[in-house]
């Protein structure tokens, strides 16, 4: 697929080529310098914005054929996400930020799904605490808590631990890592942190644009 964008009397190409595919259960790092494109390729894959040319296929399904509301509830069925800014709701405490994606999807056990996640990743203590009574590392947990806790077929990680202290971040990386093989996820990890994709099978590392596998 390529992606370009309006530049002057032309257009800017921010992707060129990119072609790839990732094995069910598989754990792929994207790595490469900043402005190499690794942001806009990650919302390329999650259906946040289409390719100038090319398609992106999640189980089968061409995404790019779908109008913005049907790939919309595509992520809410297949996918989860962790952002480097943790992407919480700060009018919400840690337990109804777990539950949001739940109720949304209609699921009738969403609290106790919600609870048992947050205690999974170490927050029983923290349930009714807002964001900002909590620190970077527990809001990376309730972050982790709600990305999988609809049991989503791929996971996608963009910068996991950049707003975090080194100790704080491996700890949280560990905990990621393991659930996703408790749960058999796929996971694509964007991450400018080598030794952190080198944990991953594959890494596929991109130098303006393009890709080299």
């Amino acid at each position: 697929m390529v992606k370009e964008v309006p530049s002057g009397d032309g257009s800017l190409v921010i992707l060129h080529e990119i072609s790839f595919s990732v094995q069910a259960g598989e754990a792929v790092a994207v790595v490469g310098a900043s402005g190499s494109g690794k942001s806009t390729l990650l919302g390329l894959l999650a259906g946040l914005d289409v390719p100038s040319r090319g398609c992106v296929r999640i189980v089968g399904q061409d995404i790019t054929a779908l109008d913005e509301d049907a790939r919309a509830a595509l992520r809410g069925r297949l996918l989860g996400f962790v952002f480097q800014s943790f992407q919480l709701l700060p009018a919400l405490t840690a337990l109804e930020n777990t539950m949001l994606p739940l109720e949304l999807a209609g699921r009738g056990d969403a609290l106790a799904v919600a609870t048992e996640m947050l205690v999974r990743v170490g927050l029983k203590d923290r349930l009714k605490h807002y964001p900002k009574h909590l620190s970077g590392g527990e809001q990376q947990r309730v972050a982790l808590a709600r990305a999988f806790a609809m049991r989503p077929r791929l996971l996608m990680a963009d910068e996991p631990t950049g707003n975090l202290d080194a100790a704080t971040g491996s700890e949280i990386i560990d905990l990621m890592f393991a659930m996703n093989r408790e749960a058999g996820t796929t996971l694509i990890l964007v991450t400018h942190d080598n030794a952190l994709a080198a944990r991953c099978h594959r890494i596929l590392r991109l130098t303006a644009g393009r890709l080299e596998d």
